[in-house]
């Protein structure tokens, strides 16, 4: 079995991390631009690079928008939590994680993977059942911080928080039924923040393992945010507080 990683940043990043990948296909005569070091920089790796018609890239492709690169590499190796926290002791820092409760959309774990990673997050986890898993289109939307960032798959969120709350973590969740502002809650210290699904939020059962919920002040005609532009601000917010 093998995944795919496509467009150039997503491609460059995964070479530049190291990850294995077991060929690169690009768009022939492609002579101009990033595609040049990128090229450049797998051969000195010994990755087989081969040039293709447009057609074939675009057969290949799950993302619709393959900027001309394609990277063939095996599955996704996730990691476990142990190694997320690891991470955290390494770094001398409190651990900071994510967790993401039945992320559906695959552009949504993209892009919750990239702030996290721009924001110093230890790692993220997901579920193993209900979630979506890291995709060729995750990737993508994580414009390549998926070669950096761990991500753990889970089988059961709501023991693993129970897990991270015996080791010293303050579990807090995004929700709209939250008793305090995001603006008034502690996130310093080791913490991990839950954001839930794209229509349903927090599940139940999870959102009653947090230690608390907080709320994200809305000031419009709109009552909800995108899930991953909710991570975003509640990220930021602990990223602030833990300076």
């Amino acid at each position: 079995m093998s995944d795919k990683i496509e467009g150039r940043n997503p491609v460059a990043e995964a070479i530049k991390s190291g990850r294995q990948i077991d060929k690169i296909y690009v768009r022939r005569g492609d002579k101009q631009g990033s595609i040049i070091p990128l090229i450049r920089e797998a051969k000195r790796r010994g990755i087989i690079v081969s040039e293709v018609d447009a057609s074939k890239l675009n057969e290949m492709s799950e993302t619709g928008n393959h900027q001309g690169v394609i990277a063939q590499v095996p599955p996704m190796d996730y990691a476990e939590v142990d190694d997320i926290l690891k991470i955290a002791e390494e770094r001398g820092e409190p651990p900071f994680i994510v967790i993401l409760d039945r992320i559906a959309d695959p552009h949504n774990l993209g892009s919750v993977i990239r702030t996290a990673n721009c924001a110093g997050v230890h790692g993220v986890i997901i579920s193993r059942h209900d979630s979506a898993p890291v995709t060729a289109v995750a990737a993508k939307a994580s414009a390549g911080a998926v070669e950096f960032t761990p991500v753990a798959r889970v089988n059961n969120l709501a023991r693993t928080i129970d897990d991270l709350k015996k080791k010293g973590i303050w579990v807090t969740g995004a929700d709209a039924a939250g008793d305090r502002s995001l603006y008034e809650a502690d996130l310093a210290g080791p913490v991990a923040i839950v954001i839930g699904s794209e229509g349903e939020g927090i599940s139940r059962l999870v959102a009653e393992k947090c230690d608390f919920l907080v709320k994200i002040p809305m000031r419009g005609n709109v009552n909800s945010l995108n899930a991953s532009v909710a991570a975003a601000l509640m990220i930021y917010e602990a990223a602030k507080k833990r300076v």
